[in-house]
């Protein structure tokens, strides 16, 4: 019986693979099949329920070049329906494989749905996680790396090797407990431990003295900013979420919640063993989760005390980043030069002020973004606008930039038009950092202030040579500018990238519409499409 599903199965899989638009016909394919269990593992010493992916925590690296085709089964064998998403990837004219719960059904209990995606013209480090629950404080995520074609040109030699550090912060005490308690109206406790690669001490890179590395760094964590160091080498930073930036070396990096980086490490020190670091930034207790660079020669084990985080707090961290900068002059995906695109000169048609809040409603902690705390409602937001199906949502749901009044519940869109060219300004007046994800986009982040942003705060903005990248850092009382092109149609979510204040309401969806519907501008919904609340028993 189960061999003769997962036949089924495949040739699924393959029918809705014909669905697909022929302009991806010339690009290779490749089929994958995870199955999602529960497991009993002990991170920090504990044991407890985690979610694997084939058996593994993390989960198995996908790695793909430019274009790639990703046909990827995804098979749910626990007992509540599951998601995964995919950070950072584009989704191109795609937003149906986006898999959150605005754009997709979640994948019933002892089922499966096969995703259908290409990373179209896109290099760099990535990840995915599940976007329902609170499952992401579970496991369920891993790597996305993609890789360059072979005929583009990369603005550095080859590394010897390739590593993948998924670091984050961890908790001892069930995803369900901890769901429960944000249901509740409380907030998440301090983290319990720091993980590198879903261990706190033991995962051990090995190289050879003299050569090279490619450190592929990802922030999976729920809430935490972390700072990244290795004892005694230098950091050369040469990628940031797909964007090929300048080269600029670093002892430490700080990676804010849901980010990713490339760095290259020289092994030029004498031949033993160093500690690799991650570390809390901006917490009262600091923890710590340790690594070891291992010299192929090495005749000693790590020793010596731990590399020191920067003594400096915020100021330091806004600094650095204002230094991760577009390298004009370079290739990313595509063969012309990443300089090639001068967003600096494009003319804004619409302004959206997004400011965050803690409010109390009815008594219970939630988030909110303009004075709305989103919920979700029962028919993913996708498929009601496919459908035409009234009273699911609608665009005037929230307001394009703050104002006064009481936070209350609703299931907030923006609505933009295709190819539009717009600015989004984050204001965070909250005491904490914030970290902010746009699907089915990167952005050019232009611009980080502290107070209220104006328009007179413009004329700091970088409009040379800003880097892209899909999530961003707001600083405590503070604002972000970003400048997004609207190429991309579809229903994406903006959201929090810190999982706990996604889950109880800071996040929106951004609605980008053409009139003029085509193939050219989006596909139609894939054959497999799963259909709940008001949309099943419909037909696409």
């Amino acid at each position: 019986m189960e061999r003769r599903s997962l036949i089924n199965i495949t040739l699924f899989g393959i029918v809705a693979l014909l669905s697909i638009s022929i302009a991806k016909a010339d690009d290779p394919y490749k089929f994958f099949t995870w199955t999602v269990t529960y497991g009993n593992i002990a991170p920090l010493g504990v044991p407890q329920q985690v979610i694997l992916i084939n058996g593994q925590f993390p989960g198995p690296k996908l790695d793909c070049v430019t274009n790639d085709n990703i046909v990827l089964n995804v098979i749910n064998k626990l007992n509540e329906p599951f998601l995964l998403t995919w950070n950072g990837i584009k989704q191109r004219k795609n937003s149906w494989q986006d898999g959150v719960l605005g754009t997709n059904c979640p994948i019933p209990p002892n089922k499966n749905f096969t995703y259908i995606f290409q990373p179209k013209d896109q290099i760099g480090s990535y990840t995915y996680f599940p976007s329902t629950g609170l499952h992401r404080a579970a496991g369920g995520f891993g790597a996305l790396n993609v890789y360059s074609r072979p005929r583009i040109p990369v603005p550095y030699a080859d590394p010897a090797g390739d590593f993948t550090l998924l670091i984050g912060d961890w908790f001892k005490t069930s995803y369900k407990t901890l769901q429960q308690s944000l249901d509740a109206g409380k907030v998440l406790p301090f983290p319990d431990g720091l993980l590198i690669n879903g261990q706190q001490t033991r995962s051990t890179f090995t190289g050879e003295q003299g050569k090279t590395y490619k450190f592929r760094v990802s922030n999976v964590g729920l809430v935490t900013t972390l700072n990244f160091r290795i004892q005694g080498h230098k950091l050369k930073v040469v990628e940031v979420e797909g964007s090929n930036v300048i080269q600029n070396v670093y002892y430490s990096v700080d990676v804010h919640v849901g980010q990713s980086l490339s760095i290259l490490v020289t092994l030029d020190q004498a031949p033993k063993d160093y500690y690799i670091v991650a570390s809390t930034r901006f917490t009262r207790t600091v923890l710590t989760a340790t690594g070891a660079l291992h010299y192929s020669n090495s005749a000693s084990q790590v020793s010596g005390p731990l590399p020191a985080a920067p003594a400096g707090g915020f100021h330091w961290s806004l600094q650095q980043a204002r230094t991760f900068r577009w390298n004009l002059t370079a290739n990313a995906a595509r063969p012309n030069p990443q300089g090639s695109f001068h967003y600096g000169t494009i003319p804004i048609s619409k302004t959206f002020v997004l400011a965050n809040s803690a409010p109390l409603i009815n008594g219970k902690q939630r988030y909110a973004v303009n004075q709305v705390s989103f919920i979700y409602p029962d028919t993913p937001l996708k498929l009601a606008d496919y459908f035409n199906i009234p009273g699911v949502f609608s665009l005037n749901s929230i307001q394009s930039s703050p104002s006064e009044g009481a936070t209350r519940l609703g299931t907030s869109v923006l609505g933009a038009t295709h190819h539009d060219f717009i600015e989004v300004v984050f204001q965070n007046d909250e005491n904490a950092m914030q970290s902010w994800h746009l699907d089915g986009y990167d952005f050019w982040v232009v611009g980080f202030g502290t107070g209220k942003w104006s328009q007179a705060s413009r004329k700091n903005y970088n409009l040379k040579d800003a880097l892209t990248r899909h999530t961003t850092q707001v600083y405590p009382n503070s604002w972000t500018a970003i400048l997004v092109s609207l190429d991309n149609q579809g229903m994406w979510n903006l959201r929090s990238a810190m999982w706990s204040r996604q889950y109880l309401g800071q996040q929106l969806y951004l609605r980008v519409w053409n009139s003029a519907q085509s193939l050219a501008n989006e596909y139609n919904p894939p054959t497999n499409i799963l259909l709940c609340g008001k949309a099943a028993g419909r037909h696409p």
